[in-house]
Formats: structure tokens, sequence, C-alpha cells
């Protein structure tokens, strides 16, 4: 994504921010624009992923999950579960994506069969294919679960493919966090290619 100070008329710089300095977490070009203008930016620039987390355990690493869906500019992400999750991880990136919630897995069920989008879990499980094998749609919908428990059975039986990412040292998994953006890096390296 190339952004330039061009794209910006004087009317989407935020005076405050001017005037105070912008220590924001945003790239260069985007200092000193207004939230909803950079919002508006990302989004009409996003990729069409999406991001799904099951918010099971209240896991430190959904924040982490979030920031790599904005740098990865992922078109939204649905949190089923709880509502409330650790939003210091993400470092205000949460801010710039639209998130939606579900209360249930059946409620985001709902909004999956309106989607018609197919659904990837990712997760170190017997029977998941590796990252390197598996073609998968870029427009899907990847899922997430927590460091502890990794996806419910339920999440996992919705999904088309279970996708692992392949390690080679003596550890059994790579953290969750550190997972989500291993696999958006891939999506996007898949849809640039």
């Amino acid at each position: 994504m190339n952004i330039n100070k061009d794209d910006f008329k004087s009317s989407d710089y935020d005076e405050e921010l001017i005037k105070n300095g912008d220590n924001r977490n945003v790239i260069d070009n985007f200092k000193n624009i207004k939230l909803e203008v950079i919002k508006k930016h990302l989004k009409s620039t996003a990729f069409n992923f999406e991001i799904v987390i099951e918010n099971l355990d209240h896991d430190f690493n959904m924040g982490t999950i979030i920031r790599n869906a904005n740098a990865f500019n992922a078109k939204c992400i649905h949190i089923v579960g709880k509502r409330q999750w650790n939003k210091r991880g993400a470092m205000a990136t949460d801010k710039y994506l639209d998130i939606y919630y579900y209360k249930d897995l059946d409620e985001f069920r709902k909004y999956l069969n309106r989607s018609n989008k197919n659904l990837y879990a990712v997760d170190i499980i017997p029977g998941a294919k590796p990252l390197r094998d598996v073609k998968f749609d870029l427009n899907g919908i990847f899922a997430f679960g927590s460091e502890r428990n990794g996806l419910t059975k339920e999440m996992l039986d919705l999904s088309d493919e279970v996708i692992f990412i392949e390690q080679f040292g003596s550890t059994r998994s790579v953290n969750v966090g550190v997972a989500s953006g291993i696999m958006m890096y891939e999506i996007v390296r898949r849809i640039r290619e």
C-alpha cells in the first residue's frame, strides 16, 4: 500500500495533533492525519480477508492479533465470545479497524452463512495441513483461538480447512499472536503475487 502525503487535503489534518505533536503508532505519511480519515483510507484499500478470534480466555494475544490485522490491512475483525479483551497489546490499532462482536458461535455462524466465505482455522492439531501446502481462498475468514486452548471443537468443525504453521525446533507451537502475523503475511504475499 503506497500512501503519499499528496493523497490528503488540508481538511484531513488534525490541528490538535499538529500543535501538540502526533505520537500515535502510525506510519509517517499518516502523521497528523485525522483518525477518521486514516480509517476511511484503510477501509478503501483493505485486502478482502477477515479475521475471527474466539475470545474465551481473555487471552493477552488478542491485542497482537488485532495489531497484526491492522498491519496487514485485513478487511475486519470478528470476536466471538467475551467483548472484553486486552486492548493494550493492540497499541490503539483497534481504532482503525471495523470490529464486530458475537455473543457465541451460533451468532457468528449466521454471519458466516450470509458472507458466503470460506472459513480457515489456524491451529496445530492432528489432521491440520501445513501452510505451505494449503491452497486457500484469499478472500476467506481465518480463525484464531486462545494461546492455551486453541480453537473450540465447534469452530474447528465449522471450518473448511485447518491450517498449521510448520516449526523446525523443539517447541510444539509458536505463540498464537506470532502465528497470526505469519498467516496474515502469507495471505497478503499470495494476494500480491
